[in-house]
């Protein structure tokens, strides 16, 4: 199993939106984080899975809340590129595959 590297900026998208979840209603930004890292979980097992999108990333869609994982596979390691949320600017994260 690879392992699985997160972008800085999606690891910074990860925590705003668990917190902005703990302010609407104690534990759901906590439940937002445990259903993140069960998809983390669930990408490494099999990451091919999952749909390919644009800019050849593969994505996770959350069943609870309205969050995408983005994410890259090369040989070595699963890249987490965004944790987006679904009414976002689509694909505002593009630039961060160019480093």
């Amino acid at each position: 199993m690879n392992p699985l590297i997160v972008h800085e900026d999606a690891e910074r998208e990860l925590w705003e939106a668990v917190d902005y979840y703990e302010t609407k209603s104690t534990g759901l930004g906590l439940d937002l984080e445990k259903e993140i890292r069960q998809a983390f979980k669930h990408i490494l097992i099999s990451p091919r899975q999952f749909q390919r999108r644009k800019y050849n990333t593969r994505c996770y869609l959350l069943k609870r809340f309205p969050y995408s994982i983005y994410f890259l596979e090369f040989e070595n390691i699963i890249w987490i590129v965004a944790i987006a949320h679904m009414k976002r600017k689509p694909f505002y994260w593009h630039n961060r595959l160019k480093e």
